[in-house]
């Protein structure tokens, strides 16, 4: 039986089984009115007071926290997050690449990416560093889970997890209820956004509810093409819920919910960035190289959870799911100079030794290149995920303690189909013309599969002031890759078979001690773990992981000081093209030892009340510091470390990392601003000062947002992101400088209702 067979079968069990239960227990059980928190088995937080009850290094911003800015860059979101490293791309959070405490940023490929529960990466085994991310205007919360806590999540577990939280069903009853905004701004920019939804009973014992919600965004972009064209996007994203659950009074309180998700993209994006005396003159600059480049993608989510009480003392949580996803992203791979074809990376870097390469990827009108002198690759993929979790927790003593025990168990499909080609062009006169198209498959024509069982154990262990969290996580990984014979679309010739199988325990202990009212002392360690790609040679990446520190809170100041350290093993460096290619993609180079250590500061305060103002005055300041560097010397292809010599420090991780958030808040209004600053960091691993053309410099960023309320449940927004409009160079890879976002301004309507 498929996954996907035993995923409708157990799922339509679980809520038969707890129907059926509860009308036979009904009358026979005492009566309970709380209604349940559907994803509390799934999830560690929940709730911002709920991170900070936590054992470890944890956070969570609530719909309140990211209504403030309204970002739809999660980039900006999660500046707001200690501990967390971000390696912008292109200016809007469309490819997000996250790490967590020297996780490595790719893709956000070393990180655990939930959404309500669940896996949400095209492939979360077999190609975790995919191509689709969450919006985040669809979302009403952000929970960011590092040190021993995480491995709950897994498989990757070395620097945390990052979960979203989807709109909940509106908390009305017998009545619709939603929220919609109208955004409009500079540079095309538009965000239409509407929920609706709510509750409505339909026998004594049962409610029904349901939501339907809608996003579309768009924008022209704010680069510039030589040949002229968009640089921008279109993005339309709706979610369907329909939910059952009891109503206060049933014998066994239970819910059950069915999502189903769906997600369209249109792209004017690339991997063509500018050398750095191009960047100087016109940072905005797109050469006329990259005027075919589009990315597609079609992406949807279908996930079926249900939650009972057994008992006061026994939860059960099932959640059964299906993600799909399809990509295309149409982009210049090399260039011939030379003689030969030459990284688009390489050429950007420099221009001189490849100046041919140069001339072409410019297209100046007038000029034309060789036959087949751009060669543009069809990356096309297809992804599928599937599979089935089951928690359950009980809560009971033994003597003195309290336990709360919880059993996980999941297991897990998912594989990534690439269909590539390559089509060659020529530049004439400014323009790109097709010159030879390629084969469907005949660049690349391979599947990469992998089988998953993981089971979790913790038990979360009180005894007055003394709370242990004791955890285990197994996980037993299948993976698999077929190589076909180039173009056979038929896939009759089969050319190779890779198989490998991973196994390995990954335990965490995290312990808090409440050393008085106000102070609460954490401390803890787990073992980090990343596993190989489908047909890769190398290791699977291991470490272990350290962090101790405090949480302080009296009325309004909260303070918390976590310092951590890892201790790599070995670290994984795996080829994609956004790390600049110049390398097989998908292949994986071992790092040997490396160390990161680090320090993660949070405050907030609120200096209304001590300054005696008739509002409040919300202050909070999020500081990150960071080293890494690797153990041993040696010499790699993958091109973000090169050369390295021991000592050498990490590429893109910062050592400083600061974000300041100061607000004034009114019974109808509120000013809000975020102030973050970027230490410079270097894309090539290498140590002392760091050269001009491998430097990405320290940068200060200013964001600005203002609400007014208009009536009841109308407001007017308005959001202006980088306010002092600095120009400031994002990264140097994949392929040359590329521009962080001028200043974007964004304004319109809110509703509530």
């Amino acid at each position: 039986m498929s996954v996907a067979k035993r995923v409708a079968s157990l799922a339509v069990l679980a809520v038969a089984c707890g129907w059926s239960m509860n009308a036979a227990a009904e009358e026979a059980a005492a009566p309970r009115t709380s209604e349940p928190v559907l994803l509390e088995g799934l999830i560690i937080t929940g709730s911002a007071a709920g991170a900070r009850d936590v054992a470890g290094s944890a956070a969570y911003l609530d719909e309140a926290a990211l209504d403030v800015q309204s970002y739809a860059d999660v980039n900006r979101i999660l500046r707001l997050v200690p501990g967390v490293t971000l390696q912008e791309e292109d200016g809007f959070g469309l490819r997000p690449n996250i790490g967590i405490r020297g996780s490595g940023s790719d893709r956000a490929g070393r990180i655990a990416v939930m959404e309500d529960g669940i896996l949400i990466a095209p492939a979360p085994y077999a190609a975790p560093a995919a191509y689709y991310f969450p919006r985040m205007a669809r979302m009403d919360g952000v929970e960011v889970v590092k040190g021993p806590a995480a491995i709950k999540y897994g498989p990757l577990t070395t620097g945390g997890a990052l979960q979203f939280f989807s709109t909940a069903i509106p908390d009305a009853e017998g009545r619709l209820g939603g929220s919609a905004e109208l955004l409009g701004g500079n540079y095309g920019g538009l965000r239409a956004h509407g929920v609706v939804g709510g509750w409505a009973p339909v026998t004594g014992a049962l409610q029904v509810g349901g939501l339907i919600e809608g996003l579309a965004e768009r924008s022209d972009g704010f680069k510039v093409l030589d040949s002229g064209g968009d640089t921008g996007f279109d993005i339309s994203d709706a979610v369907f819920k329909l939910a059952i659950r009891s109503a206060p009074g049933a014998a066994f309180t239970q819910a059950f919910e069915l999502k189903h998700q769906r997600y369209d993209e249109t792209s004017d994006e690339t991997y063509l960035g500018l050398t750095l005396a191009d960047f100087a003159t016109g940072p905005f600059r797109r050469y006329r190289g990259s005027q075919e480049d589009v990315m597609d993608v079609e992406h949807s989510t279908w996930q079926a959870t249900h939650r009972i009480e057994l008992a006061d003392w026994l939860d059960l949580t099932t959640v059964a799911y299906r993600t799909e996803t399809r990509r295309a992203w149409y982009k210049l791979n090399d260039v011939l100079s030379g003689g030969a074809l030459r990284s688009i990376s390489a050429v950007v870097s420099d221009p001189g030794t490849f100046a041919e390469g140069y001339a072409t990827l410019v297209g100046a009108p007038g000029y034309t290149s060789a036959a087949n002198a751009l060669r543009v690759r069809n990356n096309n993929r297809a992804y599928v995920a599937e599979g089935i979790q089951v928690v359950a927790a009980a809560r009971f003593e033994t003597g003195p303690l309290s336990h709360r025990l919880e059993l996980s168990g999941r297991v897990h499909e998912d594989e990534e189909d690439r269909l590539q080609q390559d089509d060659r062009y020529q530049m004439v006169d400014g323009r790109m013309v097709l010159t030879t198209a390629g084969a469907a498959g005949s660049q690349e024509n391979r599947l990469g599969e992998a089988s998953a069982r993981a089971v979790f154990i913790q038990d979360t262990i009180q005894a007055g002031r003394f709370t242990a969290n004791l955890g285990v996580r197994y996980e037993s990984i299948d993976l698999k890759r077929t190589n076909y014979l180039l173009g056979d679309t038929a896939r009759g010739t089969v050319l190779s078979v890779n198989r490998s199988e991973v196994e390995v325990w990954i335990p965490g202990v995290g312990v808090s001690f409440e050393a008085t009212p106000n102070l609460l002392l954490i401390a803890g360690v787990h073992k980090g773990f990343s596993n190989p790609a489908p047909g890769s040679s190398s290791k699977a990446e291991t470490s272990w992981n350290y962090e101790a520190g405090f949480r302080f809170a009296r009325g309004d100041l909260a303070v918390e000081a976590i310092g951590f350290f890892t201790d790599y093993d070995n670290l994984v460096g795996v080829c994609t093209a956004s790390t600049g290619g110049g390398c097989t993609i998908g292949a994986q180079f071992d790092g040997g030892a490396v160390e990161v250590r680090g320090l993660e500061l949070t405050t907030a305060y609120d200096l209304g009340p001590i300054a005696a103002l008739p509002f409040a005055a919300p202050v909070s300041l999020t500081y990150t510091f960071t080293q890494a560097e690797f153990g041993a010397s040696f010499t790699s292809a993958y091109e973000p470390w090169g050369n390295v010599v021991a000592g050498y420090e990490l590429p893109y991780l910062p050592e400083h990392q600061l974000t300041l958030t100061a607000g004034l808040h009114g019974d109808r209004w509120r000013v809000d601003g975020v102030l973050n600053y970027v230490d410079e960091t270097r894309s090539v691993a290498g140590a002392g000062d760091i050269p001009a053309g491998r430097r990405i410099e320290s940068r200060t960023l200013l964001d600005l947002s203002a609400e007014v309320d208009l009536a009841e449940g109308v407001a007017a927004f308005v959001q202006v992101q980088n306010v002092t409009d600095e120009v400031y160079n994002a990264a140097l890879s994949p392929a040359g400088a590329r521009p962080g976002a001028p200043r974007l301004v964004l304004g319109g309507l809110r509703l509530k209702f």
